[in-house]
């Protein structure tokens, strides 16, 4: 499902996270983000609040949106989230955001989400092939 390039392209670009309740739409940019040895896509709650809200009101629904603005190469991930407060990914993002920060934050958390789908955003043939 995370073929060579759609690694590629979450490796290095940001990820916008979109969630949805009560009608009313949410996205973030999100830089603490890393995909796990699983296949995983964990994220780094630091100011994740709204998110976090709208993952728990929407059956733990959440998509990704990551690109590359010079080549217009994207993908949308749809997934499945879970919370968690512990471990060593909790603990690799506490690290990352308090030297960004200087130990003025940290993360709080991190959400783990499961891919259940990806679909090509890339403009051309391809357009919302579901690979």
């Amino acid at each position: 499902m995370l073929n060579e390039n759609v690694t590629k392209l979450l490796e290095s670009s940001m990820w916008d996270l979109a969630t949805c309740a009560n009608g009313e739409p949410n996205v973030v940019p999100v830089a603490f983000k890393m995909i796990t040895e699983d296949g995983k896509l964990a994220v780094g709650d630091v100011f994740l609040e709204t998110t976090l809200n709208n993952v728990k009101a929407n059956n733990r629904k959440i998509a990704i949106s990551v690109y590359d603005a010079a080549s217009l190469e994207g993908y949308q991930i749809k997934g499945t989230a879970a919370y968690v407060t512990e471990g060593a990914i909790v603990d690799t993002f506490k690290a990352m955001v308090e030297k960004m920060f200087n130990g003025a934050a940290t993360a709080k958390g991190a959400l783990l989400i499961t891919p259940d789908k990806v679909i090509v955003t890339t403009p051309g043939a391809e357009n919302k092939k579901v690979l």
